[in-house]
């Protein structure tokens, strides 16, 4: 691949995961669902892997509500149509009722198609 080309991907895939995080903030399902996989799974901490429907129902709920993010640290690996993101951020949110400032690392994997990246999984662990 091309620099130019490297370097569009990269930018795109960095919009589509920021993107994701300020649509959690704004509880933006709609939103979300535009750029999330139908088969769609959040990995949480824990090691629980949540489906999209639940987790959309956890947002809606306020079970989990995301308030603000800090970023500190991004990473993009491409190969062909495939990426992995890696992205650690300061995460205000209050998961099942805990709120907490989580330093929450993100990996997350993306495939393009039809020109525009779409995130298949994320999964989070601590950094």
């Amino acid at each position: 691949m091309e620099t130019a080309k490297i370097e569009d991907n990269q930018l795109q895939i960095l919009t589509v995961t920021q993107t994701l995080t300020e649509l959690m903030i704004e509880k933006d399902i709609i939103g979300i669902n535009k750029i999330v996989d139908v088969d769609f799974t959040l990995t949480h901490i824990t090691g629980y892997v949540q489906s999209k429907k639940d987790w959309f129902t956890e947002i809606e709920s306020e079970q989990m509500k995301y308030y603000s993010y800090t970023e500190v640290k991004t990473s993009v690996s491409i190969t062909a149509d495939k990426a992995t993101f890696v992205g650690q951020n300061l995460l205000d949110a209050r998961i099942w009722g805990t709120r907490n400032t989580w330093r929450l690392q993100q990996t997350i994997q993306l495939e393009k198609r039809n020109g525009k990246w779409i995130i298949l999984k994320s999964v989070a662990t601590i950094f």
